[in-house]
């Protein structure tokens, strides 16, 4: 990455009046102090972010009583531990709930490729060092993922080694990473149903592949048919860190998206002496889809392109991508559509709506489909305020990542949601679910479950109980809160 994302919401600009009728952007009643640089979903509700204004301080947007993002609250949450102010970082909210963040092409303001980390614990509002896997000097803006077991996977970006991470013992394991075509930097990774990862190279362009963490190895996933590489050298030749270590930067490319269908909606930058930017669709190969491969997508229109940009998944099942231009668009799976304009970071929230940086929502027209949805197979039927509970069922991760960026800022939303509604008042709380069963995508008829924590302040009586995965809820449950 070699911009600052942006930290503000541009608005009032619209393609037509009846696009202004299906989509709409809602300015925050109270936009994030000093900007949002980048949000992560927190498991029991809450967005947490980093401020654009200060890399080492973070805000928590708590929603209003009635579930609402738009007139929600911010309060200031513990900082960095000193000397780590990191810009351009892997990440992920683990499945016991922490939010882990690994490295930084900058640490404060300045070009580092760091291999420093931290941990946060939003049950003591705390910060922990997290030291890098053995003989790695420099990460930066590497590409991760947690997998389905609920480990945390990262890749080395001047290389092409791979290391996992433990969340309960906190120790690293470097696994074997054979037939990588291209060393790590500036790739994207999105997590598949098979619990691969896909990642189309930006060296090795127009090269994809997938990383099988059981064989340790990499496997051709074929090309991409057009070249989503954005421009080489984008600094100069040479980008100085360490001592004497030399960086020649090989191009960017912009965020994928597992789609409800299960492809994947890839999309690039644009390439040397071109003026437009492509798009492709990767098709795995299953029973449904015994041919799989790479097909051309749509481009963008008016010269704009995603490098180092986001994307999230609506839960209409159409990809929201935002363009370098701040436009943001919608991929229906067939057509790219300019609709609004808008800047910062895209996360999906738990009403289904976007949060663009700290300062708005984007809503979409249409809606998802039952299929999509999680559903509740055991449940408790009453519950005592303070006490931890199971809930099991099926699809509780969602059918997707749901967020994307082309390499680093990695906020994916793929894990429950417990939302309860008293049924007297029409107040809305969230319980914080943790030890999710697992952290894949798409997991069909298989049976999951999380834990969640009842709130000690929530309030008692008659109330109904959903499960929310990236925007989409299940069919509501009775429950009786003591």
């Amino acid at each position: 990455m070699f911009r600052k994302a942006l930290a503000f919401v541009v608005l009032c600009i619209a393609f037509g009046p009846a696009l202004a009728l299906a989509q709409s952007i809602t300015p925050l009643t109270h936009g994030a102090p000093g900007g949002a640089q980048l949000a992560f979903l927190m498991t029991d509700g809450t967005v947490l972010i980093q401020s654009a204004s200060n890399d080492m301080s973070w805000y928590k947007l708590t929603p209003d009583n009635t579930g609402s993002y738009i007139n929600g609250t911010w309060t200031q949450v513990a900082s960095l531990p000193t000397g780590y102010s990191p810009d351009a970082f892997a990440s992920a909210v683990l499945a016991d709930g922490r939010l882990l963040i690994e490295g930084g092409e900058y640490n404060q303001g300045q070009f580092a490729f760091t291999n420093l980390g931290a941990v946060y614990d939003p049950l003591k509002n705390a910060w922990t060092k997290l030291a890098p896997p053995k003989g790695w000097k420099f990460i930066g803006d590497s590409p991760s993922s947690v997998l389905p077991n609920g480990d945390f996977l990262i890749g080395e970006k001047f290389k092409k080694n791979v290391a996992e991470l433990d969340p309960t013992t906190m120790t690293w394991t470097e696994l074997a990473s054979a037939g990588k075509n291209d060393f790590n930097a500036e790739e994207g990774w999105t997590l598949l149903p098979d619990g691969s990862i896909l990642t189309y190279d930006v060296k090795d362009n127009p090269k994809s592949e997938r990383y099988v963490p059981d064989k340790g190895a990499w496997l051709n996933a074929g090309n991409t048919v057009v070249n989503l590489q954005g421009p080489q050298n984008c600094c100069g030749n040479c980008i100085v860190y360490g001592k004497d270590k030399c960086y020649d930067p090989p191009g960017e490319v912009g965020p994928a998206i597992l789609m409800p269908n299960g492809t994947v909606f890839a999309t690039g930058a644009t390439h040397e002496g071109q003026t437009t930017a492509h798009t492709a669709i990767y098709t795995p190969k299953t029973p449904g889809y015994p041919s799989g491969g790479w097909v051309a997508g749509p481009d963008f229109p008016n010269e704009d392109q995603a490098g180092d940009d986001f994307a999230a998944l609506l839960p209409n099942g159409n990809a929201l991508v935002e363009g370098n231009s701040g436009t943001l668009y919608e991929f229906n799976g067939t057509t790219l559509k300019a609709e609004l304009g808008g800047g910062g970071s895209l996360l999906v929230l738990p009403t289904g709506q976007v949060l663009l940086g700290g300062s708005a929502v984007y809503a979409s027209s249409g809606s998802y489909q039952q299929s999509w949805a999680p559903t509740i197979t055991t449940s408790p039927a009453s519950v005592t305020r303070g006490s931890t509970y199971q809930i099991s069922g099926t699809q509780f991760n969602g059918l997707s990542q749901a967020n994307s960026f082309g390499d680093e800022y990695q906020t994916a939303t793929n894990y429950p949601l417990v939302r309860i509604t008293n049924s007297g008042t029409g107040h809305v709380f969230y319980a914080r679910t943790h030890d999710h069963s697992t952290m894949g995508v798409a997991t069909g008829s298989e049976t999951v479950s999380t834990n969640f924590d009842v709130p000690k302040t929530m309030e008692t009586g008659a109330s109904t109980l959903v499960v929310v995965a990236n925007g989409i809820p299940s069919t509501p449950v009775s429950v009786t809160v003591n």
